[in-house]
């Protein structure tokens, strides 16, 4: 019998949960949203035909659709929200798929804006560009107009609107399954008890000190991806085929290149990222051996690699010492940042621990009429839930600062830039747990291990799996199958190439390709490395006590999305179009691997 179940979402404090009335005070009341929008909508055709007649019905039909916009993602926002606290929930289910329908609604009537934009003459346009009544939209105008090429009539654009509710099928496919169906039985710690293995705790038994223990879950957890394989892999190739459909559809080379233009970040940047880690790998297979050696171990396996290699740290920490403790390790941003994260992490922003049907893992999620809110699944005894809360505070912040200072149209920061603010914290946090364990060995090994681990797991895991991305894409764009038996081999190609001669790669370790949700957001996962880079060159500036540099950091964080990311970050002080940070990401892993030497040195010395 299991002694430790996952709780029921009705067992779960009130104080744990976040407070979503700032969004709606009851369903009563999205509802009633929810009926505005759908008696508005019909309101776009107001605007049919005559966006080039006068920069001021140009302003009206773009204030028209950027209101519906904003008024549908708070519809969106409460329903994802409420839906993740229980993916069981029938009744959220229903009301984040009608969400979703609205928007899609809403596209269909405004698909001809864009084209009708984009068909205004240059010289015509050019001059309402100029008008003062146009300021706050001129970035979000030229943004349109460079998708020209891209763009079809309006016939088009509105069947293309339309595909958008369906061509989330592999998407809900996956979640419904990974985060629903899914079982993973129980195991049996080392105290005795039985406890249910979940996503929210699998990475807790990934450092369990026990060997057996680590074993069991690892292959407990990937024999149900096995007993599912066939599905998963079907669910994620025909997300790819979604994504090469749309780009083609829309006149780009390729799905890659139509997933970074958006954020006009030439491929160039993603396969410095791949080749510069690639050539760069010496260090990770030094820090591995390193690993074995100190663990004893005749064989490296994957269920090995997290595990803490300090011997007898018992590490626990309550969800309010982590807010204490986050407040300080960001202290170097300013007085007004952390009252604010104080503040929000205490009160209603976040939703702290697992329950039964929640979604697995964290995420900062929220609109421009809501708090920036964090769902965290966190565990006392995982040091990963420190970082985590710390990581994910990062975002939130940036939300935050992004609203704060930004309209509306330009408050919405992209994924590039997303993980810089999110990784910049964490290296705070790291430098602020050396410095407070200067005089503990012990204790400054197992931080410098831990941050050693996130780096390899953010920095080469993640450029893994983007080579993994670019792959399986090119797979499909050459018109070749990508079978389950496909998707198994080239991911074996990468584990080989990545780990090299330290590691002895299980078959389970071929479905872990399987179980990433990320690889359902099209080229999402290549920012997390050059998020990192970027956060390591920035974060090394502020920590050096460099005023100007935190300006200039906190500056960035309030651009929002008012202009391109590469263009963000090289006001922030970092130029991504160049390897440069990404090789110096790499020297600071290879220096966080000597430092971990020489505390362990003093440990046997």
């Amino acid at each position: 019998m299991t002694q430790n179940a996952i709780p029921e979402r009705n067992d779960i404090p009130e104080r744990d949960r976040w407070d979503l009335s700032p969004l709606f005070g009851s369903t009563e009341d999205w509802e009633d949203l929810y009926k505005e929008i759908e008696n508005n909508i019909p309101g776009y055709e107001n605007f049919r035909g005559r966006l080039g007649e006068s920069v001021q019905t140009l302003k009206e039909a773009v204030t028209f659709l950027l209101n519906t916009d904003r008024n549908i993602e708070k519809l969106y926002t409460y329903a994802h929200l409420k839906s993740d606290e229980d993916k069981s929930n029938q009744k959220f289910l229903a009301m984040y798929q009608r969400a979703i329908a609205l928007y899609t609604r809403a596209s269909e009537m405004a698909s001809f804006i864009t084209p009708e934009i984009q068909g205004i003459d240059e010289g015509r346009m050019s001059g309402f560009l100029k008008e003062d009544i146009l300021k706050e939209y001129r970035f979000y105008l030229e943004k349109i107009l460079r998708y020209k090429p891209h763009t079809h009539d309006e016939k088009i654009e509105r069947i293309l609107a339309m595909s958008q509710d369906f061509a989330l099928a592999s998407s809900q496919v996956f979640g419904q399954l990974d985060n629903v169906d899914l079982k993973f039985g129980d195991v049996t710690d080392e105290t005795g008890r039985s406890i249910e293995l979940s996503h929210g705790n699998f990475s807790t038994f990934l450092i369990n000190p026990d060997r057996e223990i680590r074993k069991k879950a690892f292959h407990q957890y990937y024999r149900e991806y096995k007993d599912h394989e066939n599905t998963i892999a079907t669910a994620l190739s025909y997300s790819n085929k979604k994504n090469i459909f749309y780009s083609r559809v829309r006149n780009f080379a390729s799905a890659r290149s139509s997933a970074l233009f958006s954020d006009d970040v030439p491929e160039l940047v993603y396969d410095n990222l791949v080749s510069t880690v690639r050539e760069n790998l010496s260090p990770l297979f030094d820090y591995f051996r390193f690993r074995k050696e100190t663990l004893g171990l005749d064989a490296l396996h994957f269920y090995d690699t997290y595990v803490p290699i300090v011997p007898d740290i018992k590490f626990t920490m309550t969800y309010d010492e982590a807010v204490e403790l986050c407040v300080k390790a960001l202290k170097p941003l300013g007085e007004e940042y952390t009252s604010i994260l104080k503040k929000g992490l205490s009160g209603g922003w976040v939703d702290k621990y697992e329950n039964r049907g929640k979604r697995s893992g964290a995420y900062s999620s929220g609109c421009y009429d809501s708090p920036p809110y964090i769902l965290m699944n966190y565990q006392d005894k995982n040091i990963n839930s420190l970082y985590t809360l710390t990581h994910e505070a990062g975002h939130s912040m940036h939300s935050y600062l992004s609203i704060k200072n930004q309209p509306y149209v330009d408050h919405q920061y992209t994924i590039f830039v997303a993980e810089v603010a999110s990784t910049f914290n964490e290296a705070l946090l790291s430098s602020y747990l050396l410095d407070l364990y200067r005089d503990d060995p012990a204790m400054r090994a197992y931080i410098l291990n831990r941050e050693i681990d996130n780096f390899r797991a953010t920095l080469y895991r993640q450029t893994m799996f983007a080579e993994f991305e670019k792959v399986c894409h090119a797979i499909l764009e050459q018109n070749r199958p990508l079978t389950l038996e496909v998707i198994k081999e080239e991911y074996r190609k990468l584990l080989d190439t990545y780990f090299g001669d330290t590691l002895v790669i299980d078959p389970e370790l071929e479905l872990e390709c399987l179980r990433i949700p990320h690889f359902y957001s099209a080229f999402y996962v290549y920012k997390y490395a050059t998020g990192i880079s970027a956060a390591t060159a920035l974060s090394d500036m502020v920590l050096n006590g460099d005023e100007k540099a935190r300006n200039s950091y906190l500056n960035f964080l309030k651009l929002g999305g008012s202009k391109f990311p590469l263009d963000e970050l090289k006001d922030a002080g970092v130029d991504m179009r160049s390897p440069t940070p990404v090789k110096k990401a790499i020297d600071h892993f290879k220096k966080r691997v000597e430092q971990l030497k020489d505390e362990m040195g003093k440990l046997k010395g």
